[in-house]
């Protein structure tokens, strides 16, 4: 017998929501991924000597404290910016607060590390950041946010060769427990500059 025609119309809107909740589920099973941290614990990421950070992804749960897993991936330097020639951990952005971050000394971003605080849910961050001769940054730029909403997953990749990333913007919402963030992409010049830190 055949479903009268008013039954199989009031099931399409039931099948588009489903429909719509396959295509928000991520892509893979969030185990697979190469998580630094667990949900509201500390780590301490720091690419390989010669190496800058590439690539980071996130994925957000409000029932693990309203923290993030994150993941980050390096890579070598191109040949013309040599070895780094200093490195060291930047200025710290604190719990529940805007912060704004750019390597000092022109530095380049090679690694993060992050303490969780759960009276504010959420994290602190510093940028570990590396210094090659006296190379400048130039054509310097700001991502759209990432994620784009909150609570949804992040994830940045570096979207052109030659260049790297800077620093962050990263705002907190109080409300919604969670951060976006504005990476700042530059390229760096060619040859040895006189200015300390642009």
């Amino acid at each position: 017998m055949k479903d009268p025609p008013t039954t199989r119309l009031w099931a399409l809107p039931l099948l588009a929501t489903m429909a719509g909740m396959a295509l928000a589920q991520p892509d893979h099973n969030i185990n697979d991924l190469p998580w630094v941290n667990n949900f509201r614990q500390g780590f301490n990421f720091q690419c390989p000597h010669g190496e800058l950070l590439v690539a980071i992804r996130s994925y957000f749960s409000e029932q693990e404290g309203s923290d993030r897993l994150w993941t980050f991936d390096c890579q070598p330097t191109p040949s013309g910016l040599g070895e780094p020639s200093d490195c060291w951990w930047d200025d710290i952005g604190r719990a529940g607060l805007e912060w704004t971050s750019t390597c000092t000394h022109n530095g380049l971003v090679a690694g993060v590390q992050s303490k969780y605080f759960e009276a504010v849910l959420d994290r602190e961050w510093q940028f570990y950041c590396c210094r090659y001769r006296r190379r400048c940054p130039y054509s310097c730029w700001k991502t759209q946010d990432v994620p784009e909403y909150f609570h949804e997953e992040g994830e940045l990749v570096v979207p052109t060769y030659g260049y790297f990333i800077r620093g962050a913007q990263t705002t907190f919402s109080g409300v919604l427990r969670d951060r976006q963030w504005k990476y700042i992409m530059c390229r760096m010049t060619d040859f040895d500059c006189d200015f300390e830190n642009i």
